[in-house]
C-alpha cells in the first residue's frame, strides 16, 4: 500500500460531506409528508448502523497502532542488516582485487616478460586439437565427395544404351550425401548469417552439378558424334542418310532424353533441370552447334562481323530457324512420342536455345553503337524486324513475370529495350533525327508552296470530297510523312510504356512546333498588317526601309500567306484525325487510359488530352482520340487563319470602296458614269473595289477545296453586302427622312440596283457557279437594290403589303419583285428602302 494511500485513510471524516449525504438521503426518502410514517424505521436503522460503524472503527484504529509499531520494529533491524551487507561487501571487493592481479595473464601488457600460465597452456592445445578436428572432417568431407562425382562419372562411361535408372546409382549416391551435408550445416547454429552458407555447402552443391553436367557432357558427345554424319548443322536430309547413321542420331538422342527424365526425379538436382527455362538436352546439344559456327563467323575478326550489318547475324539465326524446322516437326517431334515430353513443341524449345546467342551478340554489340547513334538506330530496327519476322513464324519469345503482368511481348529487341540507359541513347537518337527533319523540311525554299494533296492515291486516303481535293503546302505534306514516318518506326515496339515515351518525345514536339511556327506566321502577318507598322515604318521592331509591309500582306499575296497558314493548319488537323481511328494509335490510347503510370505521364502533357474530360458514364474508356487536343489547337488555328482571311478581303475591299462612297455623295456632272448595255450607270469608282474582290475570289477558288472557299465567299460576301446595304442604302449620307424626307433620284435608285447585280455577277464569274449559289449572301443588298430599280408598277402591291398589310403577305409580295423574297431584311428595313423612293 502507497504512503498516499495510507495519509488518506488516516484523515478524519468530513463532517460536512456527511451532513450533505445526510440531508440528500433525507429528501429523497421523505419528499412528501406522507413518507414521515416511516421515519422511527430509518432512525432505528440507522442507531444500530451508527453503532456497528464506531465499533468496527475502534478495532481498526487498534489494529493501525499494533501495525505502526511492528513496522517500526522490522525496520531498524532491516536498517542494522544492510549495515553489515555493506561491510561484507567492501571485504569481497578488496579480496576479488587482489586474486584478480595475481591471474594476470602474460598475454597482458603489464606483464609482457611472464610465461603463460598453465591455465593458459591447456586452453591454447584445446582450441588447436578443435581445429585440426574440425579440418580432418571438412577434408574427409570434400575427399569424399570427390569420389563420389568420379565413381558417377566412371560409371555413366561405361553404361550401353540404352540408358536405365540404376545407371545413375553412384550419382544418387553422390546426391544424398550432399544432401545429408547440407542439412547438417544447416542444423549448426551460430555459424555465419541467415544469407550466407559454408563454403563447404557451397563447393559441395557446385560439385554435385558440375557431375550433373559433366554427365550431360557424356552423352551429348555421344549424339554430336551422330550428328556429324548427318552434316549437322547443315539442312538435314534425314530420309537420305543411312539406316546405321539414323539408329546411332535416335538411340543417342533417347539417351539424353532419359537421362533428363532421371535428373528430374532426383531430389537436389530439379534446379538444373527445369524445361520452362532450360529446355530440352538434346535440343540444346543440337544447338550449341549453331553457336560455334556463329561465334566464327560474327564473333571473330572476320569481314561477317561488321556493327552496320546487323541484318547479318539476325538473318542468319532466323534462317537457321527456319531451314531446320521441317527436321524439327518431322523427325525430332516423333521422337518424343512416348517420352514424357511429347507435349512439348520441339521447333519452339529448339529456337528457344537460339535465342540466347542473339542476345549475347547484342549485349556485347549495343554498348559501342552509344556514340553512334545511326548505327544504334538501325541495330534497333533490325531487331525490332527479327522479332516481328519470328512471330509470324509461329515462334512465341519466353517473356518474364512482370512482362506478363503487363502483357507484353517480349523479343530480342527486348534486351536493348529493357536497358534503360541504352533505350534512353535510342530515343535521344530518333529525337534528333526527327528534330534534323523538321528543320530541313520548314527551312526548305519551296516550304510553303502550295500544292495537289496528289500522294495518297489509295482508297484509304480519298475519305471524302473535300478530303481527296484538299491541297497544303509541301512543309504541311512533308511533317505528315515524317510523323508517318515517326510512328512507323516505334509500331513495332513490344512495350506500351515505350510505345508512350517515343510519342511523347518525339512525335508529339513535331506537331508542336509545326503549330508554333504556323501561329507565329499569323503574329507575324498581324504585326506587318497593324495600322501602327503601316503608318509608322520601323515600329514594333519592322524595318519600313527594307520590307513594303503592304506589298506582303496586302492584295492577293497577302490572301496567299493567310491560305497557306490555313491550309497547313487544316491538312495537319485532318491527317491527325484519320492518325487518331487507326488501329494502332486506338489500342495506344487505349493502354495509357487503362495503366496508372502511364495515364500519369500523360496527363502531364500538354499535348495530350485530359481523358477524365472526355470519359462516357457507362464506361471507363475515353470517347476522343488520341490527338484530340492536337486537333482542337490545329482547329483553332485555322479558324483564326480563315477569320484573317475574311478579314484581310473585307477590310481591302471596304477600303476600296471609300473613294465610290465619297463620290455618290458628291454633286456629278454626268460626265464620269459608265452605262451598261440596259442604260442602267455604274459608277467607274466601283470597278476598283470590283476588281479587287473578284481577283480575291478567284484566287481561293484556285487555292481552296470548294467546301472552305463556299464558306470563306459566304462570310466575305455576307460581311461586304451588309457593309454596303448600311453606308450606300440604309444610312447613306445626303438623305433626310420624315415628313421632309428626300430620297433617292430614279438615277441614283438604278445605279444602286446596278451596283447590287454587278457584286453578285461578279462573285458568280469568279467563282464559277450558279446564279443562285452567288446571290445567296448578297441577298439583303440585292433584295433592296431591287427594289429601289423596280418600276412603280411592279412594286404597288409590295408597298401596299409593307406598309398596311398585316401577316406574313408582305414577304411574298417581294418575292414577286426580288425573287428572292425578303432576303432576310426585316419589315422595318424594307419600309426604309421603300421610302428612299423619290416616287412614293
Amino acid at each position: 500500500m502507497s504512503s498516499q494511500k495510507i495519509q488518506r485513510l488516516l484523515e478524519p471524516p468530513d463532517v460536512s460531506a456527511a451532513h450533505r449525504s445526510a440531508l440528500e438521503y433525507l429528501n429523497s426518502s421523505f419528499a412528501h409528508i406522507d413518507d414521515l410514517d416511516g421515519i422511527d424505521k430509518v432512525l432505528s436503522q440507522t442507531k444500530a448502523r451508527s453503532s456497528e460503524l464506531q465499533r468496527q472503527l475502534s478495532a481498526s484504529q487498534q489494529s493501525i497502532d499494533s501495525l505502526v509499531t511492528k513496522t517500526r520494529v522490522a525496520a531498524l533491524a532491516n536498517l542494522d542488516t544492510v549495515r553489515g551487507l555493506g561491510e561484507d561487501r567492501e571485504s569481497i571487493e578488496n579480496e576479488t582485487t587482489y586474486l584478480s592481479h595475481e591471474l594476470v595473464s602474460s598475454l597482458s601488457p603489464s606483464k609482457s616478460e611472464a610465461n603463460p600460465t598453465l591455465l593458459e597452456d591447456i586452453e591454447t592445445m584445446h582450441r588447436i586439437l578443435k581445429e585440426l578436428e574440425s579440418v580432418r572432417a571438412y577434408v574427409a568431407v570434400i575427399e569424399r565427395t570427390l569420389t563420389l562425382s568420379e565413381g558417377a562419372l566412371a560409371q555413366l562411361r561405361g553404361t550401353p544404351s540404352p540408358l536405365s535408372k540404376s545407371s545413375t546409382s553412384e550419382y544418387n549416391r553422390l546426391s544424398a550425401f550432399v544432401d545429408n551435408v547440407v542439412q547438417t550445416c544447416d542444423s549448426v547454429q551460430d555459424i555465419g548469417s541467415v544469407e550466407q552458407s559454408l563454403h563447404l555447402v557451397t563447393f559441395v552443391q557446385r560439385t554435385r552439378d558440375k557431375t550433373w553436367l559433366d554427365i550431360k557432357g557424356i552423352f551429348s558427345a555421344k549424339l554430336n558424334a551422330a550428328l556429324e554424319n548427318l552434316q549437322w548443322p547443315m539442312a538435314v536430309d534425314y530420309p537420305a542418310a543411312s539406316e546405321h547413321d539414323r539408329k546411332s542420331f535416335e538411340s543417342a538422342f533417347k539417351d539424353l532424353i532419359l537421362l533428363q527424365e532421371i535428373g528430374e526425379n532426383i531430389e537436389g538436382s530439379i534446379s538444373q533441370l527445369e524445361i520452362g527455362s532450360q529446355g530440352l538436352y538434346p535440343l540444346e546439344t543440337l544447338a550449341h552447334a549453331i553457336s560455334l559456327r556463329f561465334k566464327y563467323h560474327f564473333e571473330t575478326e572476320r569481314e561477317t562481323n561488321r556493327l552496320d550489318k546487323p541484318e547479318w547475324y539476325l538473318s542468319h539465326i532466323m534462317n537457321v530457324a527456319h531451314d531446320h524446322r521441317p527436321f524439327m516437326d518431322n523427325v525430332i517431334q516423333r521422337l518424343l512420342l512416348g517420352t514424357k515430353y511429347q507435349r512439348v513443341n520441339a521447333w519452339q524449345n529448339y529456337v528457344t536455345f537460339l535465342i540466347p546467342i542473339l542476345e549475347r551478340k547484342l549485349r556485347r554489340t549495343v554498348p559501342t553503337l552509344i556514340s553512334h547513334p545511326a548505327l544504334l538506330a538501325h541495330t534497333v530496327d533490325q531487331a525490332l524486324i527479327f522479332d516481328s519476322n519470328m512471330r509470324e513464324l509461329g515462334y512465341e519469345f519466353v517473356v518474364g513475370a512482370e512482362a506478363k503482368k503487363t502483357e507484353e511481348k517480349g523479343g530480342v529487341s527486348s534486351v536493348i529495350l529493357c536497358q534503360k540507359e541504352w533505350f534512353d541513347a535510342w530515343l535521344e537518337g530518333e529525337k534528333k533525327f526527327a528534330e534534323d527533319q523538321y528543320n530541313e523540311i520548314i527551312s526548305s525554299s519551296d516550304a510553303w508552296v502550295i500544292v495537289d494533296d496528289e500522294s495518297n492515291d489509295s482508297d484509304e486516303y480519298k475519305l471524302s470530297r473535300s478530303m481527296a481535293e484538299l491541297k497544303a503546302t509541301n512543309s504541311a505534306r512533308r511533317i505528315k510523312a515524317l510523323v508517318g514516318q515517326v510512328t512507323d518506326r516505334y509500331s513495332p515496339l513490344p512495350s506500351f510504356a515505350h510505345r508512350t515515351r517515343f510519342l511523347i518525345h518525339v512525335q508529339l514536339p513535331i506537331l508542336e512546333q509545326y503549330y508554333s511556327r504556323v501561329s507565329s506566321s499569323l503574329d507575324a502577318f498581324e504585326t506587318l498588317s497593324s495600322a501602327l507598322v503601316r503608318a509608322v515604318p520601323g515600329a514594333l521592331g519592322v524595318e519600313g526601309a527594307k520590307t513594303d509591309s503592304r506589298k506582303l500582306t496586302g492584295g492577293v499575296e497577302g490572301s496567299q500567306r493567310l491560305c497557306k497558314a490555313l491550309l497547313s493548319a487544316r491538312y495537319v488537323e485532318s491527317a491527325m484525325q484519320r492518325w487518331g481511328e487507326e488501329e494502332f494509335f486506338l489500342e495506344l490510347w487505349t493502354e495509357i487510359n487503362h495503366r496508372a503510370a502511364l495515364r500519369t505521364r500523360a496527363e502531364m502533357h500538354p499535348s495530350l488530352p485530359n481523358s477524365a474530360d472526355h470519359q462516357s458514364s457507362k464506361s471507363d474508356t475515353p470517347e476522343c482520340t488520341i490527338f484530340e487536343e492536337l486537333i482542337t489547337q490545329y482547329t483553332k488555328l485555322a479558324s483564326r487563319a480563315e477569320d484573317m482571311l475574311v478579314s484581310q478581303v473585307c477590310g481591302e475591299t471596304e477600303a476600296a470602296l471609300k473613294p465610290h462612297f465619297v463620290a455618290i455623295t458628291s454633286p456629278k456632272d454626268g460626265s464620269d458614269t459608265q452605262h451598261a448595255d440596259d442604260g442602267i450607270a455604274v459608277p467607274p469608282s466601283l470597278l476598283p473595289s470590283i476588281a479587287l474582290l473578284s481577283a480575291h475570289l478567284n484566287f481561293l477558288r484556285n487555292t481552296l477545296p470548294t467546301a472552305v472557299t463556299t464558306h470563306v465567299y459566304r462570310r466575305i460576301a455576307t460581311h461586304i453586302a451588309e457593309h454596303i446595304l448600311q453606308r450606300e442604302v440604309l444610312f447613306r449620307p445626303g438623305l433626310t427622312r420624315g415628313q421632309f424626307r428626300t430620297g433617292l433620284a430614279w438615277e441614283q435608285a438604278r445605279s444602286v440596283h446596278a451596283e447590287s447585280e454587278l457584286w453578285a455577277e461578279t462573285c458568280q464569274v469568279a467563282l464559277r457557279t450558279s446564279r443562285a449559289r452567288a446571290e445567296g449572301p448578297w441577298a439583303r443588298l440585292l433584295v433592296a437594290g431591287r427594289l429601289l430599280g423596280a418600276s412603280r408598277q411592279e412594286v404597288d402591291r409590295a408597298v401596299k403589303e409593307v406598309l398596311g398589310g398585316q401577316g406574313d403577305a408582305w414577304e411574298d409580295a417581294l418575292d414577286a419583285v426580288t425573287s428572292l423574297g425578303s432576303g432576310g431584311l426585316g419589315k422595318e428595313e424594307v419600309k426604309i428602302v421603300l421610302r428612299l423612293r423619290d416616287d412614293l
